[in-house]
């Protein structure tokens, strides 16, 4: 059974809703960033310092990611079990309604904790968001609908950083935007009760004799090197975000100051509107030149965009925030890539469950990139243009693993 089977209609509200969700995930990924420090300045007190907010950043950071890690691999599979719509809503609801506790947090410990918990919903959106969108809708369509939902993720870092230069979050003015994150579970609720669910996922779980997916068929050896290949080329791009691109928010706020509390906003801004364009432009890119060789040059620019922005430019400079667009268009270039590709490479009957564990253990060594990090700023005594150098070679790896991965451009998904 195809997308076609599918009212327009129909199809167009699942990819409403993916895009929604993935666009209150984005909110989550990107508070953080932009609040951390104002979070631990109100939090820490007397005891608070830069290096120690730098810190605490590398924390917050790492506790979202190992949430999400479990969440997008717990949750993907439920997405094969119960339906992607349905885990979908569950994922949706989990990081609205712990994301809004967060404004009553009274201690860093409370924050990371409710950190760790928002992100098993940040990770459970993503597969079954993008394993609904690629079934729901026909081969001919899918670079442009995969586009469209990858790029869903950094309009809600946008939308955020616009918020944030209307109403700047410092330290005395932060909770606000933790209440405002609650907002979703309105979209979490809806999607549960009225969004049609993938009609390849109940082709599959209505075929005679089928029992319900278990992760490890993930791991049988007709899977096992599509599933490596998938968590090795989703940790790179992950980890060099996370561990080298996002020190330039608390990098800019630390170099301008309470003076300019917009500044850190602007940058978020400038960053996430060249993210935005560069996730839908990524599935045309690997549509247009096959999945392997636009990995190659999407993997060579991000090394070299990032080391630009932390080596020829700074904050408050004239060419800081086009150099900060630039990086964020290339190094997000990954993000349509692979919402494009990671469905191509499993079965129906466990494509959310290896898309949510492709895309998620990458998740996992991104957490332990971003310890590693934390430790490398602390001991570089908070130089962030040296340690996002340093961290932007993880890029470079993508070179030469890509051509371990088998190359699906002009092959429908699989059933």
């Amino acid at each position: 059974m195809s997308g076609a089977s599918l009212s327009p209609r129909a199809r167009a509200a699942v990819l409403a809703a993916a895009f929604a969700g993935l666009l209150f995930d984005g909110v989550e990924l990107g508070l953080m960033p932009v609040a951390s420090l104002s979070v631990s300045k109100s939090l820490l007190g007397e005891a608070f310092t830069p290096t120690l907010g730098g810190t605490w950043f590398a924390r917050f950071t790492a506790a979202l990611m190992f949430g999400a890690a479990v969440g997008g691999i717990a949750l993907g599979h439920l997405g094969d079990r119960i339906g992607r719509a349905r885990a979908m809503g569950v994922s949706i609801l989990c990081y609205s309604l712990f994301a809004a506790l967060g404004a009553w947090a009274e201690t860093q410990e409370q924050m990371l904790i409710l950190r760790f918990i928002v992100g098993l919903g940040v990770g459970g959106m993503w597969p079954n968001g993008v394993a609904l969108v690629s079934e729901c809708w026909p081969d001919a369509s899918r670079s442009f609908v995969s586009g469209v939902t990858a790029a869903g993720l950094n309009v809600g870092i946008l939308m955020l950083s616009q918020l944030a230069r209307i109403w700047p979050i410092t330290s005395d003015s932060w909770r606000w935007v933790f209440k405002l994150s609650g907002a979703p579970a309105v979209l979490g609720v809806l999607v549960l009760v009225a969004l049609p669910e993938s009609p390849k996922w109940l082709a599959a779980r209505g075929e005679p004799g089928r029992r319900p997916p278990r992760l490890r068929e993930l791991f049988r050896p007709d899977l096992l090197r599509i599933t490596l290949a998938g968590i090795v080329l989703s940790a790179i791009p992950m980890v060099g975000a996370w561990a080298a691109s996002k020190w330039m928010i608390p990098w800019a706020d630390k170099v301008a100051g309470s003076a300019n509390a917009q500044y850190k906003a602007e940058t978020q801004g400038w960053w996430a509107l060249g993210a935005t364009l560069g996730c839908f432009a990524g599935a045309q890119l690997a549509s247009r030149l096959g999945r392997r060789l636009s990995y190659v040059l999407i993997s060579a620019g991000s090394a070299a965009m990032t080391f630009a922005m932390f080596q020829l430019t700074a904050p408050l400079r004239p060419s800081f925030h086009p150099v900060v667009f630039a990086q964020g268009f290339v190094a997000t270039l990954f993000f349509g890539w692979l919402a494009l590709y990671l469905p191509e490479l499993f079965p129906t009957r466990v494509r959310a469950s290896g898309v949510g564990l492709a895309y998620n253990s990458g998740r996992f060594a991104t957490a332990v990139g971003v310890v590693l990090a934390g430790m490398l700023f602390t001991a570089l005594g908070g130089d962030y243009p040296r340690v996002g150098a340093l961290c932007a070679l993880i890029y470079g790896i993508g070179v030469p693993i890509i051509w371990w991965a088998p190359e699906t451009a002009n092959e429908s998904l699989k059933t």
